[in-house]
């Protein structure tokens, strides 16, 4: 096993580009995948039974490929059936998350509630992930506590263990929304004794489905999408059938791509009300944009992109998700604006490699102030976390000349096929393997 994790680690080290000739408008169709944010924390609850569970619309992703790993060192068996379709069967019997594989995706922490509610015991690794700031495990740990686990830091490892060997009901106040924080507890309380209420929840549609997941399992839910979630533990889930929500975060990254190139687009298979914030501002920077069904069309042909002040919020609100997609957009209107990040300390990383590119931006404080700009020029720029990925991309769209976007591993682990599906709508993009 140890060898079979160093293997998939030093897969990791090889550090793929994208080389983007930019000016051509996008045109056409797009469809999304499901959602990275509901496909982890789904996948880690699998480990809440021993029977067959088959998920479908999992996207192929490199956080979703470690989690798949994750399961199987674990002991679950887990067979991909078809295209975005999986078959993951039996129990768990390990109860460690291992550094080596975990240190690669910050959403394996969510693997802690499951696991001590269904082994009673569970030790796993502190996680990393992208470096956009503070994510800090208190939220969990403390809740955890709360439902009568004892728990220890011990040499980089969070060791849980259910008093008496299960886990009961509490009432758990969240100090800060934390959407991970509240999959976890949520995944914890399902097999708990009693009734478990989690307020301050948040309500953001990836916590949904991983409810609408836990009930296909029997589980007792209640409340997802509003402030306060109830769960009423039971003795024990069964397997199921499930299909992965649309991922809101990738259908906003390619309307962003289509106005940002003055082009035209439709994103199917996607749920445009998990989007209304997203639209709202989209509408007010100048598209035109129709929605029907589950499809959503957006001209932004022969119009003008104007500025929009942006602040992030946890669901309902913007997206912190989609913080640096609006940031290229302001880069590129007739106009100043200003972007206001509430969710993370450390999520501009990626304003001094647009201004790289010829983008007008200043930092203050937790606010980017944006001035319009005619054009950006290509340039070699460094992805730092996932969604600054995607920034970089749009901003190469656009860009006169080629651009260069380095460590674009951070955009495996959120995209499916990002390359695949802009050249399908006429963006000049290739990956350069090394």
């Amino acid at each position: 096993m140890a060898v079979f994790v160093s293997e998939f680690i030093g897969s990791l080290t090889k550090v793929d580009k994208f080389k983007i000739t930019g000016g051509k408008a996008l045109a056409g169709e797009v469809n999304i995948s499901g959602a990275k944010n509901a496909a982890l924390p789904i996948l880690l609850g699998t480990m809440l039974t021993s029977e067959k569970i088959v998920l479908k619309n999992v996207p192929d992703l490199r956080d979703v490929n470690t989690c798949i790993k994750l399961l199987n060192i674990l002991g679950k068996t887990c067979i991909k059936s078809a295209d975005n379709e999986y078959i993951i069967d039996g129990a768990v019997t390990s109860k460690v998350a291992p550094y080596d594989l975990v240190k690669t995706m910050r959403a394996s922490i969510m693997a802690l509630g499951p696991l001590t509610a269904f082994l009673g015991e569970a030790e796993v690794s502190l996680p990393g992930g992208c470096a956009i700031g503070a994510r800090p495990v208190d939220l969990h740990v403390k809740g955890l506590m709360e439902m009568g686990a004892n728990i220890n830091l011990d040499e980089g490892y969070i060791a849980a263990q259910a008093i008496g060997g299960r886990l009961h009901g509490a009432k758990i106040v969240m100090d800060k929304v934390s959407v991970t924080g509240t999959e976890n507890l949520m995944m914890a309380a399902a097999l708990a004794d009693g009734t478990t209420v989690i307020e301050n929840a948040a309500r953001e549609p990836e916590v949904v489905d991983l409810a609408n997941f836990l009930r296909m399992m029997g589980a007792k839910v209640s409340g997802d999408g509003s402030s306060t979630v109830v769960i009423e533990g039971v003795e024990k889930l069964h397997g199921g059938e499930h299909e992965i929500v649309a991922d809101r975060i990738e259908t906003g990254t390619y309307l962003i791509a289509a106005m940002a190139t003055h082009g035209y687009i439709t994103c199917h298979k996607c749920l445009p009300h998990d989007l209304e914030a997203v639209l709202l501002k989209l509408r007010q920077a100048g598209a035109l944009i129709e929605v029907d069904g589950t499809d959503i069309t957006l001209d932004m042909r022969n119009r003008e992109i104007k500025p929009v002040d942006i602040v992030t919020a946890p669901h309902p609100g913007l997206p912190t998700d989609m913080q640096a997609q609006f940031t290229v957009l302001n880069v590129l209107a007739s106009g100043s604006s200003l972007v206001t990040e509430t969710i993370f300390e450390n999520r501009f990383m990626h304003v001094p490699e647009l201004i790289r590119m010829g983008a007008k931006l200043k930092i203050e404080g937790n606010t980017v102030v944006c001035r319009g700009t005619d054009k950006l020029k290509g340039a070699q720029v460094m992805a730092t976390d996932l969604r600054a990925s995607a920034c970089l991309v749009i901003a190469g769209l656009v860009a006169e000349g080629t651009t260069i976007v380095d460590r674009i591993y951070h955009m495996d682990r959120g995209y499916e096929h990002i390359e695949t599906k802009f050249a399908g709508i006429g963006g000049i993009i290739e990956r350069i393997k090394e």
